[in-house]
């Protein structure tokens, strides 16, 4: 059974930083594309951050450099090192897996098999 628990979610202040952690397991994790999503109130769920089974990172176009996905094939982690917080990032921040055999991330929802429970992420203007 494939469990993705994310944690490091809170509220933070304009300006500032956090780390969202996915935890996977049931899953050879090196074979997923991992990436993370975030919805907004009133929002559809949107791209954030993808990273291949072997590191190729991509990025949604608001990100604009703010933010760093990386994972750990070893700890079967993937994290979320957001900077420069602004108040628009505030969201419920989702992780999600998909089956890749490629170097390659996707940016759409359909293209994820399983996904957390999300952690919630609120900065303060």
């Amino acid at each position: 059974q494939v469990q993705l628990v994310e944690s490091g979610g809170g509220l933070v202040q304009a300006g500032g930083s956090l780390r969202l952690s996915c935890a996977a397991s049931g899953l050879t994790f090196y074979n997923y594309a991992m990436a993370w999503f975030r919805q907004a109130p009133g929002k559809e769920r949107e791209f954030v951050a993808g990273i291949s089974g072997v590191g190729s990172t991509y990025y949604g176009d608001f990100v604009k450099g703010r933010f760093t996905i990386s994972r750990d094939n070893i700890k079967n982690t993937v994290s979320l090192e957001m900077n420069s917080l602004e108040h628009a990032d505030t969201a419920i921040y989702y992780c999600a897996a998909d089956l890749s055999y490629s170097d390659y991330a996707g940016r759409a929802l359909w293209e994820y098999e399983y996904w957390g429970q999300g952690t919630q992420v609120t900065v303060s203007s």
